[in-house]
């Protein structure tokens, strides 16, 4: 079931840094459904916090998918008394960790008193979709996911967003947990698509944009792109610009959907993945 241009929000897809410059900014995509087409209408980039956190503040009604963790794993957060809801925890960690590096080093001191590979757990929609699983918020290095965890949802909540399932806050402007890899894996499979200007990996860029142009996704949907879109997204040897555009189709599919896909009971200190 489809809603007319005039009943779905703007729509948002976000690629998400946990430190965000001119070189690395936070990625946003922005489109409009009509029926089973997702219109891609710009690209804007949030080269620091501050103007992320005016992007976040746009009045509504608006839905984003946003690519980081909005929970953490239950068994951790149960075990260090951070609280019972997303907004809980947070507030806890923010009492109890000044900065980022605050959170790795109790995340660290948690993990030293685990067994040798329980210490990065996973949360249950981590692994929702087989074939695939998405890396761990308790994942300080390599891929940081834990400081975008710490940084990400703690503006979310702080602009007042509503996070269905976890947090209720302006209806008009809507929080969901994205993950562009899941809709990457579909389309490609285990095959890399950024981070390298290689020719194997500019084929991988252009595929998945083929794919999402013809609908050949269990979402449903068409993705209009003009000409010099789509040479933007494949040209993009980072992957930051298409994984904003993977997290917008997500979002887009979530807006169609009653109770934007999501499962009846999400755990309110986990989360759930759009999509999943």
């Amino acid at each position: 079931m489809f809603l007319s241009t005039f009943d779905t929000p703007a729509l948002l897809g976000v690629d998400f840094t946990s430190a965000p410059s001119r070189r690395k900014p936070i990625t946003v995509a922005r489109g409009r459904l009509q029926g089973p087409v997702l219109r891609f209408e710009r690209l804007d980039v949030c080269t620091d916090f501050s103007a992320f956190e005016a992007a976040l503040a746009e009045p509504g009604p608006w839905l984003g998918a946003f690519d980081f963790p909005f929970g953490l794993p239950r068994a951790f957060v149960e075990h260090l008394a951070l609280g019972a809801s997303a907004q809980g925890v947070m507030a806890e960690l923010r009492r109890r960790c000044t900065t980022r590096m605050g959170f790795r080093a109790l995340v660290d001191a948690w993990g030293n008193t685990r067994p040798a590979g329980q210490r990065l757990l996973h949360r249950r929609t981590d692994g929702a979709l087989p074939g695939i699983s998405s890396t761990s918020p308790l994942q300080t290095r390599y891929v940081p996911v834990g400081f975008m965890y710490f940084e990400g949802l703690s503006r979310l909540l702080a602009a007042g967003l509503s996070l269905p399932g976890l947090h209720a806050g302006d209806e008009a402007r809507v929080g969901l947990e994205g993950y562009p890899g899941w809709l990457a894996y579909e389309l490609i499979g285990n095959r890399s698509y950024k981070n390298q200007d290689s020719a194997d990996r500019l084929i991988a860029r252009k595929d998945i944009v083929d794919a999402l142009e013809q609908g050949r996704t269990r979402l449903g949907l068409r993705l209009k792109l003009t000409h010099a879109q789509r040479d933007s997204l494949v040209d993009d040897a980072s992957g930051d610009r298409l994984d904003a555009v993977l997290c917008l189709v997500q979002a887009a599919w979530a807006a169609a959907q009653p109770g934007y896909g999501l499962p009846a009971e999400v755990d309110p200190v986990e989360g759930w993945i759009v999509t999943a």
